[in-house]
């Protein structure tokens, strides 16, 4: 897993997006909300996020979905912060391979890729941590290349 050493969790709902900018690598996660919607913490930031500057800044991101009971919007949330974040000027690290999941569309996909982690807690709970270890891996050669 990554080091401990200047990770700093932070809740969206609780402080302001400025704090980004005190990073260099930056992980960013989301719930998809309903019917592919984005959650409302985030949605009531989203323009604040417009205003960052994040030139030169790493971005990962990782998402939860349930892709059983929403496979037309699975994960779909991943995609506002993720075309925000390169609207920002960012460069996004941390794809992930769609293998593994059962749904029939998702926003969050692009060049048959997801564009960071995706965890289905309701369906492959048993697949989260194993999940993450393996990203966790990636996130180390891609935010230190």
């Amino acid at each position: 897993p990554l080091a401990a050493d200047g990770v700093e969790l932070l809740d969206v709902a609780e402080y302001h997006l400025d704090a980004l900018l005190d990073f260099d690598c930056i992980v960013l996660g989301v719930p998809t909300w309903n019917t592919g919607q984005l959650q409302r913490d985030w949605e009531a930031v989203l323009e604040d996020f417009a205003e960052l500057d994040l030139s030169g800044r790493r971005v990962a991101i990782f998402g939860l979905g349930d892709q059983a009971a929403y496979p037309d919007t699975f994960a779909d949330a991943m995609i506002f912060l993720a075309d925000q974040a390169r609207a920002c000027g960012a460069t996004l690290v941390g794809a992930w391979p769609t293998d593994g999941y059962t749904f029939h569309r998702s926003w969050a996909v692009e060049a048959g890729q997801f564009v960071g982690l995706v965890l289905d807690e309701h369906n492959q709970a048993e697949l989260t941590e194993p999940r993450l270890q393996r990203w966790a891996a990636i996130l180390q050669k891609e935010f230190c290349p």
